[in-house]
């Protein structure tokens, strides 16, 4: 019997106590400290579930979307899993940032909230798209550059009445019966789809997998460029308009950090930050426009007992540096590409770091390579803590052979252990 297979008997045998030792050594990883093992973390927009189910049915159907969870993670059991089987939709949470029951659930775009809305920020199987295609966010440009004055003005109330209209067709006459029912129906859409959410968190629970108790945050400057003028007009505006893009993103910090707050006293201790435009910039750039505006956000939710959890997607390896910058221990890099050596050995006791192996490798490689890899990964990375194993912040893809990712369990749990 492989040691993944004695790992699930064990989930099937005692989900509290594996559950517990995830948590632990979860936080240990993060608080640098170590854990009894490296702790292996996996990440799905559930395109992966196309291994077993039609994707129209997951992303439009909260019970099948339970189900893909479940066999996913009894089947490829890891320390730590993350499913956003939904599309980025932040600027849906800053809209309804007044309204606390609502704002941090229509966070992400899920199918049904894509039907009620029809945005055209995003495109969905058994939609725009073939059964067996994976949602796609594409974003587009919904403000004009001479619009950022009144953006800066009034953000939340902007977005309300300029930039939900443009964006969204059910949502395309503000005032009107249409507009009244479609947030009404968002609005109970909402209500379903925590209960979905709690319904999700719990069967993980039983099955062994301990929820991450998180909220969620954004990078100023790729709010801009996700929602408003597309990362294109974004590029270009800090070149033309580059006055009103700094005061955008200075207007934004405070109702990012609202949305934030909200789940803090549910508890809440990691703030999930995606980054886009960050592989786009060169550093000058980066460090005008970017940095200075993330960086704050992440201060403040570190001071207020908020750790990060951020997706540096991209090579990141130009803004490395930057993020000494920030509080020793302010949470978790998760890195999509670039040396994962030299960047751990960069963040050594300072910033606990995710990644090691891509997407691309579980597909190509044989099961042999990936165990051998995986081994000599370890033993590079693990000494001197703060290392999580994953693959990177991209999607897993369903092409991926089973036994590939099994090799993969299987190296972490054979050679992960610390020694003492």
């Amino acid at each position: 019997m492989q040691p993944i297979d004695k790992w699930i008997e064990r989930h099937k045998k005692e989900p509290d106590i594996v559950a517990k030792e995830k948590t632990e050594r979860f936080l240990k990883a993060i608080e640098l400290k170590v854990p009894d093992r490296v702790p292996l973390m996996l990440f799905t927009c559930g395109h992966v579930f196309a291994k077993w189910f039609k994707l129209s049915e997951v992303y439009f159907n909260y019970s099948k979307m339970r189900d893909a969870i479940a066999k996913f993670v009894t089947t490829f059991p890891s320390d730590v899993f993350i499913a956003a089987p939904a599309a980025e939709g932040f600027v849906m949470a800053v809209a309804f940032v007044d309204v606390p029951q609502i704002a941090p659930v229509v966070r992400f775009i899920t199918g049904p909230m894509h039907d009620i809305l029809k945005d055209k920020w995003t495109r969905w199987p058994g939609r725009e798209l073939a059964d067996h295609m994976p949602f796609q966010f594409i974003g587009g440009e919904y403000m004009k550059p001479e619009e950022y004055k009144k953006f800066i003005e009034s953000p939340i109330e902007f977005i309300h009445n300029i930039i939900l209209p443009r964006a969204c067709g059910n949502l395309s006459k503000p005032g009107s019966a249409q507009y009244a029912h479609t947030i009404a129906k968002l609005t109970l859409e909402a209500i379903n789809y925590l209960k979905a959410l709690t319904e999700i968190n719990n069967t993980l629970l039983k099955l062994g997998f301990p929820p991450l108790a998180v909220t969620f945050a954004y990078s100023p400057l790729d709010f801009i460029g996700d929602f408003l003028r597309h990362p294109t007009g974004a590029m270009l505006d800090i070149r033309r308009y580059p006055d009103e893009v700094k005061q955008a993103t200075e207007t934004l910090i405070k109702p990012i950090l609202q949305v934030a707050f909200i789940l803090k006293p549910a508890g809440a201790k990691y703030a999930f930050i995606p980054l886009h435009l960050n592989e786009m910039l060169p550093p000058k750039l980066y460090n005008e426009f970017y940095w200075p505006y993330l960086k704050r956000v992440i201060v403040e939710l570190y001071n207020n007992g908020i750790k990060s959890f951020v997706l540096f997607e991209g090579d990141h390896t130009p803004h490395l540096d930057t993020i000494l910058e920030l509080p020793k221990g302010w949470g978790i890099g998760v890195f999509e590409r670039g040396d994962i050596r030299k960047i751990k050995e960069k963040l050594e006791g300072h910033t606990c770091v995710a990644g090691g192996i891509t997407p691309g490798q579980l597909i190509g490689w044989s099961p042999e390579k990936i165990e051998e890899y995986v081994k000599k990964l370890i033993e590079d990375l693990a000494p001197g803590e703060g290392f999580i194993l994953a693959p990177g912040v991209a999607e897993i893809d369903p092409a991926t052979p089973d036994v590939n990712l099994r090799a993969l369990i299987n190296a972490v749990l054979k050679y992960g252990t610390y020694r003492k």
